[in-house]
């Protein structure tokens, strides 16, 4: 009877012992499944980057598209910016005044035609060719200037005050907003001249004259 008994306890311990150890191993199993859902496999455990296979997708999608829109609003606003500069540039760009000219007289020779030494840089042509503006800017005044002839002077955009003398005539009026090319008025021989010729002369802020042609090939022109 007593032999009985210590066999029946001994199948319980065994019983309770085996229940005790099963528990533990689901422990343990549910760890390990927690454990991979952040940390990944354990071929993954090497990789330089842990990311949950489990992450949500809808937020990934959400925050490319996000993305995606502020690389566009980012390359617009840089398109703009090139624009804008490409404008600035297209309005500051200079041009030749005339064509189908010769050169007679430069900056800074005398000759008793002149009272002073030669203060502009002179464009010899045909009576009547076409005089454009160099660049952008406004029209300052026009008329009659004694020597000059009929002289407009136009300011860029930059302060800087541009001469055209001796036109046959003028083509535009004080105030006017003229372009790169914009045509200004035609070649003359009114004021003190020997011929036909556009006498350019160029001022910064309305000061005293520079030599026009290294302005002009400082500007990308070279007459």
């Amino acid at each position: 009877m007593a032999g009985a008994f210590a066999l029946i306890l001994a199948a319980f311990g065994s019983t309770l012992f085996g229940a005790a150890t099963d528990s533990n191993t689901l422990a343990a199993d549910k760890y390990q499944t927690i454990n991979q859902s952040y940390t990944g496999t354990a071929q993954e455990a090497g990789s330089e980057v842990d990311v949950s296979r489990d992450f949500d997708r809808t937020l990934v999608k959400k925050q490319a598209k996000a993305q995606a829109a502020q690389r566009a609003i980012a390359l617009k606003n840089l398109a703009q910016k090139v624009n804008s500069e490409a404008d600035r540039q297209k309005q500051n760009q200079w041009v030749l005044p005339v064509t189908g000219y010769r050169l007679t007289a430069r900056f800074g020779q005398s000759s008793g035609l002149w009272a002073t030494v030669h203060t502009g840089l002179d464009f010899a042509g045909p009576a009547g060719s076409t005089i454009v503006s160099v660049a952008a800017g406004t029209v300052k005044s026009t008329g009659y200037e004694g020597a000059y002839g009929n002289r407009t002077v136009i300011t860029l955009l930059d302060g800087t005050d541009i001469w055209y003398c001796h036109q046959s005539s003028i083509s535009v009026q004080p105030g006017d907003k003229v372009g790169p090319s914009d045509v200004i008025g035609y070649t003359g021989s009114t004021g003190n001249v020997t011929g036909p010729h556009l006498h350019l002369e160029i001022h910064p802020n309305g000061g005293a004259a520079i030599d026009p042609y290294a302005a002009l090939v400082a500007h990308g022109v070279t007459p």
